[in-house]
């Protein structure tokens, strides 16, 4: 059985990217709050939900991300 060897670049552009989808996560968030006249504590109190809706954000930009590599990777091989 092979070793799956995973390189610190990527776990760390990995990192990154997750990062972001949490941030953009409470910046709807945020939004929210503002849009809706509310109280800012709900920053905490929905916590659990930024971080699904943080998940989500992960999942549609992996899913993106692959599309966009293997439609690369296609034209890549018609072009050698």
């Amino acid at each position: 059985m092979k070793d799956i060897v995973i390189s610190g670049r990527r776990i760390a552009r990995e990192l990154w990217i997750c990062a972001g989808c949490v941030l953009a996560a409470l910046g709807v968030n945020v939004y929210a709050i503002i849009r809706f006249h509310t109280e800012w504590k709900e920053l905490i109190t929905t916590l659990h939900i930024t971080l699904a809706v943080a998940a989500v954000f992960y999942a549609v930009l992996a899913l993106l991300r692959g599309c966009v590599f293997g439609v690369m990777r296609a034209f890549r091989r018609k072009a050698a």
